[in-house]
């Protein structure tokens, strides 16, 4: 799970504009961190199914907002992927 620490510093990196907690940006950008702490999880706990499902969910919702900004801005898409490093 991700703490308030760690979501308060990855909203403030990805923040649009002051006061910015909903845009795609960040919202793709919370759901990496925690996509890659259940990552880390399931690599030492492998039969765990249902949070794996729930990884699985995120990602989707992940997949769907970055092809909500790429259809609306390409380049703002461009630059989160690159500053996530989340396509290779």
């Amino acid at each position: 799970m991700i703490t308030k620490e760690q979501k308060t510093t990855v909203i403030a990196e990805n923040a649009t504009h002051e006061g910015d907690t909903g845009s795609p940006e960040v919202q793709v950008a919370i759901l990496t961190e925690r996509i890659k702490q259940l990552t880390e999880h399931l690599k030492q706990h492998p039969h765990d199914k249902h949070s794996r499902l729930g990884m699985y969910k995120m990602i989707g919702k992940r997949r769907r907002l970055l092809d909500y900004l790429s259809n609306k801005d390409i380049e703002r898409y461009r630059t989160l992927i690159a500053k996530l490093g989340i396509r290779k």
